[in-house]
């Protein structure tokens, strides 16, 4: 009996010791995932611009756009773009509206006021619209007029319209009749303006992609409408599109599935 004993102790053992002599697997620490996006981690914010003088007097307040949390040169790139497009506002102003202003004024002098939205981010997608209000000093009323931005930050480029379609669609059409269809059951006057909404590409220069899956066209003051009714906007669901939608164009990452 001792010896049986003996005997499964050694065996006990030498399980054990050969058991030792095997590496263990090694133990894995979880990656982070690591985003495609260079837009990954950044945020949007304000810049401001103040500026006034007095021969003749004027005020020019603005917001520019800045991207603010990585160092990547096209995120520089970016914000350098959305700063001339301000200053570009502003030299426009300061040479052409302030030259027409009365001398001597009539009022507190004419003003700029550029304001900005963001309309849609998707990927490395960004889709902004400055909101631009002046006032030369004498007119009747103030007037305003967007810009629209829509950029690709992973190659440092605007996307133009055309890009959002597959090749050959007659997107302005599509995109013309449907705007013309909205604007008609609208109480605008549309009818005396229709040739604003005409499918040109100079009448949809002005566009966004929106986060909720639309696009967004905008249309200034007297293009669809008179001064009174103020600019008007047409939201066109991407469903409305799918038929000519580009897979791989900027379009179809705002698509809600």
């Amino acid at each position: 009996m001792k010896t049986k004993i003996a005997l499964l102790t050694v065996i006990t053992l030498l399980t054990l010791a050969c058991s030792a002599l095997v590496p263990s697997a090694p133990t894995r620490t979880p990656q982070p995932t690591v985003s495609p996006w260079i837009s990954s981690g950044l945020t949007l914010q304000s810049s401001p611009w103040k500026e006034a003088g007095d021969k003749p007097p004027y005020q020019i307040e603005a917001q520019i756009p800045q991207l603010v949390g990585a160092d990547d040169s096209r995120v520089q790139i970016f914000n350098d773009y959305l700063t001339e497009i301000v200053k570009n506002e502003v030299e426009i102003f300061k040479t052409d509206t302030l030259s027409y202003a009365s001398a001597p004024p009539i009022a507190n002098g004419s003003s700029l006021d550029i304001q900005y939205q963001l309309i849609g981010q998707r990927g490395d997608v960004w889709s902004l619209q400055f909101l631009v209000m002046l006032y030369m000093d004498g007119a009747a009323h103030p007037s305003h007029y967007s810009i629209s931005v829509n950029y690709d930050l992973a190659n440092s480029r605007e996307i133009q319209l055309s890009e959002l379609f597959v090749p050959n669609a007659d997107y302005l059409k599509t995109i013309s009749d449907f705007c013309a269809a909205e604007l008609s059951a609208r109480d605008i006057g549309f009818e005396d303006f229709s040739v604003g909404a005409a499918p040109d590409l100079g009448n949809y220069t002005r566009w966004n992609l929106a986060d909720d899956g639309s696009l967004i066209i905008t249309f200034d003051e007297y293009q669809v409408a008179s001064y009174a009714a103020g600019p008007q906007t047409v939201k066109i669901p991407i469903s409305q599109l799918k038929e000519i939608i580009n897979p791989s164009g900027a379009l179809a990452l705002f698509e809600v599935r």
